[in-house]
């Protein structure tokens, strides 16, 4: 599944065509036309990767504080581009995984039956 995510191979088929850019999806497969806007993978991935890279980048830099106390600059110049590059790093794989998540799982939006 890791791979499939990664290197955006379509769930059903195994080309290559999950991704428009980095971080965007095709609206369809290219090879078999399987609908990728069916899937609703929102905003999910960002927030849950915001708050795992939020806690390790947090941890790591009370590390660093309480072991070496440098100079306050030095932290805003760690951190902010770390924190950053680890969530656009991974969204591509946390997109990619929970959509192929979606598709093995036949999972839809919940409906209520009147």
């Amino acid at each position: 599944m890791a791979e499939t995510a990664f290197r955006g191979l379509c769930p059903r088929c195994g080309a290559r065509s999950l991704f428009r850019g980095m971080i965007r999806f095709q609206p369809r497969c290219r090879a078999c036309s399987l609908d990728f806007n069916a899937f609703n993978v929102g905003d999910g991935p960002a927030a849950f990767l915001i708050l795992i890279v939020g806690a390790v980048i947090t941890g790591l830099a009370i590390w660093l504080e309480l072991a070496a106390e440098p100079p306050f600059w030095l932290h805003l110049l760690i951190w902010p581009p770390l924190t950053l590059a680890a969530v656009l790093g991974s969204l591509r794989l946390a997109k990619g995984a929970l959509l192929v998540l979606e598709y093995r799982n036949a999972a839809r939006e919940g409906r209520i039956q009147p």
